[in-house]
């Protein structure tokens, strides 16, 4: 079958007989929980969408250590995330197998940095795996599985955005039986990690890791391609790019590859065989010198003296993804051979596309926050934002994020921002990212009485990574028995005492509780709802309006419904404003902010 590469995970969990999955979702990893979301409806494989992946990686361990093959998925910064249970979760094993999914996200293509979590194998002492195709996405996985309850440890499966979302033939297997329910045997000194129990832990961690570097230099994942004297180290993506190179350099009689599939641990006697062979190494791995650094202290170690290179060749950097001819120049400079890039196709008689930057969709309700909130705060206020849709309010004309760093920072920001500041403070946050890590910041801002105004953008959905659902969501009308929490309720049980529920659509109503916010002594928070209008589409809540249109006769050119809202659903005929009648969905923010009345429902 044809597979995206996050559907061959699925696939590969499905085929190593997984009962029971979790996971926070997170470009680039999110296809593989919606697979397992829909095969859930199905069959009686347990998933859920956790609150965030700490709670996810926690109740996958509750799983795992009553005997059932456990699949934890998210992307890298989830990790950091999940790292509080990952590191004692070595320590204690597990009983069934777990396989962590670890999505990387070199170049940040949906994501606020772009860490190396190979590093995260190398903290926990936990075996790591790397796939290089699609078919190994799916056959890894399995093997992971296996390998998890042979160790009694949680295996890491590292894959980056180019592999989650490539497709390729994959060639399915069986179906293993599912076993979903087993019993948890007590042992609270195995169980339990208090620091006497902790320290036999460790001792055992490391004795199950030393049996896992052992299977490193035997799985065929890492293997020697090749008997030239020109020696390449490549993971991941970049074997393929590596291949490409030698193949199209014509090179391949001068050149051994050493594949790293189990990256870790290193296979420590193929790595010493493989450097005994060749005169020289070039490492090709993105981001960090993870594999660079370890081959060069495998070879002080063992007194091996050639060289061994990796960053500052060509193009590789410790920057962004790599690519084939970035990969293939490197190797041509590093072995010395002769190269001529191909020419670049003349493109100059070719007009340049226009700019298409990131928008908030036409009717996106949080545009319509925005404006209320500026429109009473002004541009002097500090705006901390969060992860999700609603950081593009970065972008002029809206420019209301001036601080973000990770889930749930706006809210606990906030609080030093306001402390530490005289200026007004207006944190923003999305309904699934309040669950996910915004309440405890909250609890932070009453219980030390902070003064700002935290605005929660409602939309009924985790919009951003897909629609997913969150604790907020009406789950029914998706067709989930799962019960719903009130965003309202948490809040105001949390002692916040100025709240205001606002329909963002309602400029002036809104308006008005944003300068009751804004004048109230205290914590003030603000929940503005109304529901992404792609998400009520696709579950039928959407509910028709007609779109609008510029009465010319009326509309002086102010230009305040662009220069204001900038909504996609506008454009520029020459130097008259005009609403595009296809992506227009009615909301009339436009409408409410024109001070012409000129901005009118389409009558057709």
């Amino acid at each position: 079958m044809l597979l995206l590469g996050n559907e061959a995970i699925a696939r590969g969990a499905l085929e190593a007989g997984v009962a029971f999955a979790t996971c926070y979702p997170g470009t680039p990893s999110s296809e593989i929980p919606e697979n397992f979301l829909k095969i859930s409806q199905e069959t009686d494989l347990y998933f859920e969408y956790s609150t965030n992946e700490k709670v996810a990686l926690e109740v996958g361990a509750g799983a795992a250590i009553s005997g059932l093959r456990t699949m934890v998925t998210m992307k890298h910064v989830g990790l950091n995330v999940a790292a509080d249970p990952l590191m004692t979760l070595a320590y204690t094993g597990i009983k069934g197998g777990m396989v962590i999914i670890n999505a990387d996200d070199p170049f940040c293509f949906s994501s606020q940095n772009e860490q190396d979590n190979r590093f995260y194998a190398r903290l926990s002492s936990l075996p790591m795996l790397e796939p290089t195709n699609v078919q190994e996405m799916k056959d890894m996985t399995i093997a992971a599985f296996d390998l998890s309850e042979e160790l009694e440890l949680p295996v890491i499966i590292r894959t980056t955005t180019r592999l989650n979302h490539i497709r390729g033939d994959v060639v399915l297997g069986k179906l293993k039986p599912v076993k979903t329910k087993d019993t948890f045997q007590k042992k609270p000194f195995h169980w339990v990690c208090v620091p006497a129990v902790s320290r036999n832990l460790h001792k055992l961690l490391l004795e199950r890791y030393d049996k896992s570097a052992k299977k490193s230099d035997n799985l065929p994942y890492n293997q020697i391609i090749g008997d030239g004297k020109w020696g390449i180290v490549a993971n991941g993506v970049s074997f393929n790019y590596v291949r490409d190179a030698v193949s199209d350099l014509g090179i391949s009689d001068k050149v051994s590859i050493l594949k790293l599939g189990f990256s870790w641990p290193m296979p420590k006697d193929l790595c010493v065989n493989f450097m005994k062979q060749v005169e020289k190494v070039l490492v090709v791995e993105e981001l960090e010198p993870v594999n660079e650094n370890d081959l060069k202290a495998i070879a002080q170690e063992e007194g091996i003296t050639i060289p061994i290179k990796g960053k500052g060749i060509a193009g590789l950097s410790r920057l962004f993804e790599y690519d084939p001819g970035m990969v293939r120049k490197a190797v041509a400079e590093y072995f010395g051979v002769d190269y001529k890039a191909p020419e670049m196709v003349d493109t100059s008689d070719t007009p340049e596309l226009p700019g298409r930057p990131p928008n908030l969709c036409a009717g996106c309700p949080h545009r319509a926050t925005y404006y209320c909130v500026k429109q009473v705060y002004g541009p002097d206020a500090i705006y901390p934002t969060d992860i999700g849709c609603y950081t593009l309010g970065l972008l002029p004309p809206i420019s209301m994020a001036d601080f973000v760093i990770c889930m749930g920072s706006s809210v606990s920001s906030g609080c030093g921002f306001s402390k530490a500041t005289d200026q007004k403070v207006v944190s923003f946050i999305g309904d699934s990212t309040f669950f996910h890590s915004g309440i405890t910041g909250l609890v932070n801002a009453v219980h030390n009485n902070h003064k700002f105004t935290m605005v929660i953008l409602d939309n009924g959905t985790t919009a951003m990574t897909g629609h997913q659902i969150h604790p907020g969501v009406d789950a029914e009308r998706m067709g989930f028995d799962l019960t719903r929490i009130s965003i309202e309720d948490v809040v105001r049980g949390l002692g916040v005492k100025d709240v205001h529920v606002v329909r963002p659509f309602k400029l002036k109503k809104t308006i008005e509780a944003v300068k009751a916010s804004m004048e109230y002594d205290g914590m003030s928070v603000i929940i503005s709802k109304e529901l992404c209008p792609l998400f009520a589409k696709a579950t039928g809540q959407f509910k028709k309006s007609k779109p609008f249109y510029i009465n010319h006769n009326k509309c002086k050119n102010h230009r305040d419904c662009l220069n204001l809202l900038a909504c996609p659903a506008m454009y520029l005929d020459g130097e008259q404003v005009e609403i595009d009648k296809n992506s227009c969905i009615g909301c009339s923010v436009c409408a409410q902010v024109c001070p012409e009345n000129a901005i009118l429902p389409l009558k057709e």
